[in-house]
């Protein structure tokens, strides 16, 4: 493909999220620095899209949504709450391919496929064999920690369909605080397809925008599924802390359990929402933030420089947020606390040692991932064949 020809280079972007905003987040910013640089980008969506996300003016094709009913992901329900079939997903399938010819990709894009999403694996093979016959490269987009396999037929699975079918597998994260290697024992089989993009993150919050003085307490959980421990925690806690009469604002995600919403809307004296669309800016300004220790949630703490405490979800065997919630915890203005030591004494001790701390220096972390991704891609299209 000639240079003339890149700026009109087409990506299909599967992106397939089950449960929280997370992913989505991550990869509308990948989207966004896609269409920057003149990709035509088409956005294929399995999930419940939130209709608020900034895309940057994509074709979006909406799949037959589906989502997990809790955070085991045993059970996939429809749209209209049903588990899914075999019939359900035949028509996925059909409805994915449908729109790989229609798009007619110069490269693929997909978000965790095979190191994640097998569910899913009745559409992405075939998916995956339609790319490789019309000599279309595929790329992988992978966040910075995996979920721990402990299947080695699992793990040579991965191996096997990366080294057949991928031409990149595209981790973003940076490799000075963690390497691909330490959640995914058999990286070095496939060292020569992965390529580190830095961290999807928004800009920094420079020091002129921040606030002079800090005050206040930001209690967050991204998306809020799994949050409502945190939240009832964190409230418990407040009267214990130094920090008892600054502001407190819980921000509980859109997916807060109604009945933990009903909880806190009971509690008085702080300021509770759903979503804010300046929540990097409220960081910026805050004393302290509380959260857990999601991909996106940290990126926001980096961005903000703002005192963090960091209580990774860690329930049915989940280990991504902890790994990296252990990482920071080694970097100066970060403090862990994990789920099963989490008691509103514990959390409102660590509140006052944040207080006491001196502040800290600026992050060095790459988080310059979504350029870098779309970068990337636009030197893939040259490989269609």
């Amino acid at each position: 493909m000639a240079a003339a020809d890149f700026k009109m280079a087409r990506v299909l972007f599967y992106v397939q999220h089950l449960l929280g905003i997370g992913h989505q987040m991550r990869a509308a910013a990948i989207t966004r620095a896609m269409t920057t640089i003149g990709l035509d980008v088409t956005y294929v969506t399995g999930g419940f899209t939130d209709t608020a996300l900034d895309l940057g003016g994509v074709k979006i094709v909406q799949l037959p949504p589906v989502r997990a009913q809790d955070a085991t992901f045993k059970t996939m329900l429809d749209e209209f709450g049903h588990p899914i079939d075999a019939a359900w997903e035949n028509r996925r399938r059909d409805a994915l391919l449908r729109a790989y010819s229609v798009t007619a990709p110069d490269v693929l894009l997909i978000e965790g496929y095979p190191f994640a999403r097998r569910r899913f694996r009745f559409e992405l093979l075939p998916l995956l064999q339609t790319a490789q016959e019309s000599g279309v490269p595929v790329a992988v987009s992978v966040r910075d920690i995996l979920a721990a396999k402990s299947n080695p037929a699992r793990v040579q699975e991965v191996v096997d369909i990366v080294q057949k079918n991928c031409a990149a597998v595209l981790v973003h994260g940076d490799p000075s605080l963690i390497t691909l290697d330490k959640t995914f024992a058999a990286a070095a089989k496939i060292a020569d397809k992965i390529r580190y993009t830095g961290y999807v993150s928004a800009p920094s919050i420079s020091s002129a925008q921040n606030a002079p003085t800090r005050n206040g307490v930001v209690v967050s959980v991204g998306g809020g599924a799994v949050g409502g421990a945190l939240l009832r925690c964190a409230l418990a806690a407040r009267p214990l802390t130094r920090l008892r009469d600054a502001p407190w604002r819980l921000i509980t995600g859109p997916n807060l359990p109604k009945s933990d919403q009903h909880a806190l809307a009971r509690s008085g004296g702080v300021a509770i929402e759903q979503f804010n669309p300046d929540f990097r800016k409220i960081l910026s300004h805050c004393a302290l933030s509380i959260s857990q220790a999601g991909y996106n949630t940290v990126m926001d703490v980096l961005a903000t420089s703002a005192p963090s405490i960091l209580v990774p979800f860690a329930q049915d065997g989940e280990t991504e947020q902890t790994v990296r919630a252990k990482l920071l915890a080694r970097h100066p203005g970060f403090q862990f606390i994990s789920e099963s030591e989490l008691t509103p004494a514990r959390l409102a001790a660590t509140v006052d040692a944040v207080v006491d701390a001196p502040p800290s220096p600026k992050n060095t972390l790459n988080r310059n991932g979504a350029a870098e991704t779309a970068k990337i891609l636009l030197g893939l299209t040259a490989l269609k064949h």
